[in-house]
């Protein structure tokens, strides 16, 4: 796991970078918002990878590749929410 929850938001940020790049167009809240998603899904895989059985031991690719999964999860979800409220 790495470090604590600092290290996780700072992975949060890449995340959030990479789930616009894998998942481009517009969204209702920009790029900002997407990083904060990006942030929120990095701290769900925090929380849900050691559930899963999936052991992070440091700020390796896996702990990039959770947190990237997590938010592209979220962005979809907030996809799916704004565009029933539009």
């Amino acid at each position: 796991m790495p470090e604590g929850i600092i290290q996780w938001l700072l992975i949060g940020l890449v995340a959030g970078a990479l789930g616009k790049l894998i998942m481009p167009g517009k969204d209702p809240g920009g790029i900002i918002v997407t990083i904060l998603i990006g942030i929120v899904g990095a701290l769900a895989a925090f929380y849900l990878t050691p559930m899963l059985g999936i052991v992070v031991t440091d700020a390796s690719w896996k702990a990039y590749a959770a947190a990237t999964v997590g938010s592209v999860v979220l962005l979809a979800l907030y996809r799916l929410v704004m565009a029933k409220r539009v």
